[in-house]
C-alpha cells in the first residue's frame, strides 16, 4: 500500500533533487517557536517533533499543546479541508471531508461511512452531525472541496491522488447549511485533484495535476458550463486575486528525464474568463521557483499596507525526483513562504516559514519516529489558511505529524510560531488504516474569529475544535 501511494503520488508531484542544492547553499532558518504560556503541555523535543521515545513512555498519547485549548472533538477520520460558514438564517456549520484518499480509507471508515461530513455547530463545544454529502464528488473530492461564501456554494470536484473523473457536484449552503442541497452533478471538472473558486463565485476552477486545467462558468449552478480548457500542464491548487483576474497557480513542473522540475509560483491572466468573454485566452504573466521547493500545493492570498501577498505551502518533500525517490531523508521540505505579488509580473519571495523538524540537518534523527518513515506522511507542511484577505495577524498550517502550527505573520518579513496542538494517535489503535500512527494533519484549516478558536481535521483522529490561548486569541480581533 505505501510503495503504491508513493508511486501514485509520483504522478501528483515531482520536483528536483536535494543534492542540487551544493554544500554551500544557505538553506532558510527555522521559524522562532513558540513560546508557551500557563497550561502548556510542551513539546519535548525540537519544534515540531514527536520522538519515538514519547510513544515508548506513552507521553505521545497526552497530546502537545501550547497557547492553545481543545474545546470539541468528532468523529476518528479526517481529509484535506474543513470549511465555516453562517447560512441566511443564522445557523453556522463546519464541513470536512471525511478521507485521505479513495479506496484506501474506505476499510477504515465502514462504521462511519465515507462523504463529506456536515455539522451543526451552533454550539461549538458540541458538534452534531446532521448530514453526510455521498454524491460521486463529495464521496472522493480529494483536494477539490471549496466553499464560496458570497453565494453559499459548496463544490467539489471527484478526485484521488493522481486524477478522476472531474465529476462536479454543487450544493447550496446559504438556505440551510445543515442540510446542504444539491444543485448538479455533471462531468464538467475534465479530471479532479485540485481546485479554485473565482471570488464572485461565477467561476469555478479543476485541475488534475497531470495534464489539464478548465475553468467551469456556474452563473448558473444548475448548469456548470466548461468555458476555458488546457492540456499538458501540471497545476495544483489555485486562488485568484480579489477582483478575479489573476489566478495564482501551484505550478508542479514539467516531466524530464530527471523528475519534475521547474515547479513554484505561475501567475496566471484570466481576465478574459473572469469577464466571461467567448472563447477566452489565458496568458502566463510570471513565474516564480525556490530552491528549497518541494512540491507546491496552494498560495493564499492576502493584503498588508496596501501591498498583495500569498501564503504559499508546500507539501510532503522532494521524493519523486529521481535522487529524491532514493533518498527521501535527504530531500528538501519546502513548508512555506510569503511572496510579494504586488507586481504580479515580478513576485518575489519575502520569508519563509519553517519548523526545526523540516530541516535538513535535522531529518536524518527522524527515521525512528513513528509516522516519519512513510513518504506521505512525515515532518512536512500540507494545507495553510487565514482567517482574513484584508491583514491577517494569523496564518494556521496543518503540518501532518508535527499537527496544528499558528504563524504571526503581522511582520511578513520575519514571521514568528505563537501557538501549536497535536494530538498523535498511538500505534495499533486503529489496525484498519495503514500508516495510522502519530498525526496526520493534512486540512486545510478554518476560523472562528469571535470564538478565538481554529477548526481543523486529522486523517488519523478526527475533526478538532482548538482555542487560541494566552493572549494569541486577540491577534484575530
Amino acid at each position: 500500500m505505501a510503495v503504491a501511494l508513493v508511486l501514485v503520488a509520483g504522478v501528483a508531484g515531482a520536483l528536483t533533487a536535494a543534492s542540487s542544492f551544493g554544500s554551500s547553499y544557505d538553506f532558510p532558518e527555522a521559524t522562532p517557536k513558540a513560546q508557551c504560556g500557563p497550561g502548556a503541555r510542551p513539546e519535548t523535543s525540537y519544534q515540531g517533533r514527536v520522538p519515538a521515545r514519547d510513544y515508548t513512555t506513552g507521553r505521545a498519547a497526552k497530546g502537545y499543546r501550547c497557547n492553545t485549548r481543545e474545546i470539541a472533538h468528532h468523529g476518528t477520520s479526517g481529509g484535506f479541508k474543513v470549511h465555516r460558514y453562517t447560512d441566511r438564517k443564522g445557523n453556522t456549520c463546519a464541513f470536512y471531508d471525511s478521507t485521505l484518499v479513495f479506496p484506501r480509507d474506505v476499510l477504515a471508515n465502514a462504521a462511519s461511512g465515507t462523504g463529506v461530513v456536515v455539522l451543526d455547530m451552533t454550539d461549538p463545544a458540541r458538534p452534531r452531525q446532521t448530514a453526510t454529502l455521498t454524491t460521486p464528488a463529495m464521496e472522493s473530492p480529494h483536494e477539490t472541496l471549496l466553499l464560496n461564501r458570497r453565494r453559499g456554494l459548496l463544490a467539489g470536484v471527484l478526485g484521488t491522488a493522481a486524477t478522476y473523473p472531474g465529476v462536479l457536484d454543487i450544493y447550496d449552503v446559504r438556505t440551510d447549511c445543515r442540510h446542504p442541497r444539491l444543485l448538479s452533478t455533471t462531468p464538467s471538472g475534465l479530471l479532479g485533484h485540485e481546485s479554485g473558486w473565482s471570488p464572485d463565485g461565477r467561476t469555478f476552477w479543476s485541475s488534475s495535476t497531470v495534464a489539464s486545467l478548465v475553468a467551469v462558468d456556474v452563473t448558473n449552478p444548475r448548469l456548470p458550463t466548461p468555458v476555458f480548457s488546457q492540456l499538458g500542464v501540471q497545476y495544483h491548487g489555485m486562488r485568484l486575486s480579489a477582483d478575479g483576474r489573476e489566478l495564482y497557480a501551484a505550478n508542479i513542473g514539467s516531466p524530464g528525464p530527471t523528475g519534475v522540475t521547474g515547479g513554484g509560483l505561475r501567475i496566471l491572466d484570466v481576465s478574459e474568463v473572469q469577464d466571461h468573454e467567448p472563447d477566452p485566452q489565458v496568458g502566463v504573466l510570471s513565474d516564480l521557483t525556490w530552491r528549497e521547493r518541494s512540491i507546491p500545493q496552494v498560495a493564499e492570498p492576502f493584503s498588508r499596507d496596501g501591498r498583495d501577498y500569498l501564503l504559499e505551502v508546500d507539501e510532503f518533500t522532494d521524493l519523486f525526483s529521481f535522487s529524491g525517490l532514493t533518498d527521501p531523508v535527504s530531500s528538501p521540505v519546502g513548508a512555506a513562504r510569503i511572496i510579494d505579488v504586488e507586481d504580479p509580473r515580478h513576485p518575489r519571495v519575502v520569508s519563509d516559514i519553517r519548523l526545526e523538524a523540516h530541516q535538513p540537518d535535522r531529518r536524518a534523527g527522524q527515521t525512528g519516529d513513528p509516522g516519519a518513515s512513510f513518504p506521505a506522511q512525515g515532518y512536512a507542511a500540507h494545507y495553510c489558511s487565514l482567517p482574513r484577505r484584508k491583514a491577517p495577524n494569523l496564518v494556521g498550517c496543518s503540518m501532518i505529524l508535527s499537527g496544528l502550527r499558528v504563524f504571526d505573520i503581522r511582520d511578513v518579513r520575519h514571521p514568528r510560531e505563537v501557538a501549536y496542538f497535536n494530538r498523535p494517535l498511538m500505534p495499533g489503535k486503529k489496525v484498519t488504516l495503514p500508516n495510522a500512527e502519530g498525526a496526520y494533519a493534512m486540512s486545510a484549516p478554518a476560523w472562528d474569529v469571535g470564538r478565538r478558536s481554529i477548526w481543523y481535521s486529522d486523517a488519523n483522529t478526527g475533526f478538532y475544535v482548538v482555542r487560541l490561548t494566552n493572549g494569541v486569541g486577540r491577534l484575530l480581533d
